[in-house]
């Protein structure tokens, strides 16, 4: 990425500055907080340029990790009492670490009050319907909040590259699904999008330790293979799908995962900043 420090938590936008004691309403925290992430747009970034290289020590993580996890918890209580519901898109390549670091950001939520769903290839009722309506189920209710491992942009991603999806049904698929974070935002709803990105290199030594392991095997499928050897075309799909559907209402996160500790505070952190920009808001 152009211009982003390696010990910055960096993205599509920066939240390096925001630290774990903060207070969830300090206005003028969040006022500079918004200056920094308007420096840098989904338009002007593609993949190859994000820099793969930051790195937590143990110690660091471990530290992090706990102050961020009570913050959260705090501002998720918040989150419910003033009724805010709250969509969380995890996107990345395979064994880019989005199971994990999903866990890690909701591991001290009240459980009431959050449901991860994650999500697989549609059923042959839900193949039957438009490909949006298996996910208007899913959404939270009011002051609950729905992380999704993975979400539609399966549309633009597998099914676009796979052939899943005919031409015009993905081309037309970008505004639809701006059309739709849209009605979601205007309703009142927190949307947050990430996505982890690994390199090639990194992707085949986690390959390489799942199938090893006797206990992780399970998680490698042919599919993941399949699109392995699609490396080019997956990435082309991605630059796309963040170039086109990255709104001010619901901005893509493109989090440097190589080192997974890294990752996970970068969700924790920017996360916490727009649980405490939604609160904000409201008063």
């Amino acid at each position: 990425m152009h211009g982003v420090r390696p010990d910055a938590l960096s993205s599509w936008h920066r939240c390096d500055s925001l630290q774990a004691g903060t207070h969830p309403m300090d206005k003028a925290k969040i006022a500079k907080l918004a200056k920094s992430l308007a420096k840098h747009t989904a338009e002007k970034v593609r993949l190859r340029d994000v820099d793969l290289s930051p790195k937590l020590d143990k110690k660091e993580y471990k530290e992090r990790r706990k102050a961020y996890q009570e913050q959260l918890l705090r501002l998720q209580l918040e989150i419910r009492n003033h009724h805010i519901p709250s969509v969380i898109v995890v996107e990345g390549w395979d064994a880019a670490g989005k199971g994990g670091t999903i866990h890690r950001l909701v591991d001290k939520f009240d459980p009431r009050s959050y449901h991860v769903h994650p999500v697989a290839a549609p059923s042959h009722e839900e193949r039957a319907h438009h490909y949006l309506w298996r996910f208007w189920r899913d959404l939270p209710a009011r002051g609950r909040i729905a992380v999704f491992d993975r979400s539609w942009y399966g549309r633009v991603l597998v099914e676009r590259v796979e052939g899943y999806a005919k031409t015009a049904e993905w081309q037309r698929a970008y505004d639809e699904i701006n059309q739709f974070e849209h009605q979601l935002a205007v309703d009142g709803h927190l949307i947050i999008k990430f996505f982890l990105h690994i390199s090639k290199g990194e992707q085949k030594q986690r390959f390489q330790a799942r199938s090893s392991n006797p206990l992780k095997a399970w998680k490698m499928t042919d599919e993941d293979y399949r699109n392995r050897r699609k490396w080019s075309q997956y990435e082309s799909a991605i630059d796309d799908m963040i170039a086109r559907t990255h709104t001010q209402q619901a901005p893509w996160y493109v989090i440097p995962a190589n080192d997974k500790r890294y990752a996970r505070v970068a969700v924790q952190q920017i996360c916490i900043h727009r649980f405490t920009q939604a609160l904000a808001d409201r008063l």
